[in-house]
């Protein structure tokens, strides 16, 4: 019986969609090159790598820095959020900074806070998902992960024996599957599609 829920952040329960799009574009002036063909190129990277907007960019130029402001959350998260926290116990398991969720204001929803920047591992490293397991004292088995990434989320809690959701949001959504240890056990396209779910 699942008892915990946990959440990735970016592109998740947070919309980076406007902060992503101003790296691309900031790169693309860096590297003189236009910006439409340098979104096309990245579109289909996207195709089999989730991790686009971090690739390794031609003669050794290197991306413009992450805008400092933090993006807005989904518009459904906190309704979503709130529904779920009266039926299961929260928590996040992110490559982010160790306040991010109070900064944002959702911090109140979870239980359990691992962040890699708070527990030293960086996602896919399992040891970021049995840390976030550990502190909650719940089974894999009792746990579904919530997330953007196969790579980064969905594959490396189905290694452990946890349920998982993908939401298809973001450059993370735009792979498919690459084999089964990839698979979702369910897959969604909004926050407020998980509701039908659980």
């Amino acid at each position: 019986m699942i008892e915990w829920l946990f959440f990735d952040l970016g592109s998740t329960l947070l919309d980076e969609t406007n902060r992503v799009n101003e790296r691309i574009d900031a790169t693309a002036k860096l590297l003189q090159t236009d910006v439409v063909m340098f979104r096309r190129q990245l579109n289909q990277e996207a195709k089999t790598n989730p991790y686009v907007i971090h690739i390794e960019l031609p003669n050794g130029a290197i991306w413009s820095p992450w805008p400092e402001w933090l993006y807005p959350l989904y518009p459904d998260a906190i309704p979503v959020l709130t529904e779920l926290s009266t039926r299961y116990c929260l928590g996040v398991i992110a490559n982010h900074g160790k306040d991010t969720a109070e900064v944002l204001g959702i911090g109140r929803f979870f239980n359990v806070y691992a962040a890699s920047e708070a527990v030293g591992f960086r996602k896919p490293d399992l040891r970021i998902f049995e840390t976030a397991l550990a502190q909650a004292n719940c089974a894999p088995e009792n746990a579904l992960m919530i997330g953007d990434r196969l790579d980064n989320d969905i594959y490396p809690a189905k290694k452990l024996g946890m349920k998982t959701i993908w939401i298809r949001q973001g450059f993370g959504g735009v792979p498919e599957p690459p084999s089964m240890e990839y698979e979702p056990d369910y897959t969604v396209n909004t926050l407020s599609d998980i509701l039908e779910i659980l």
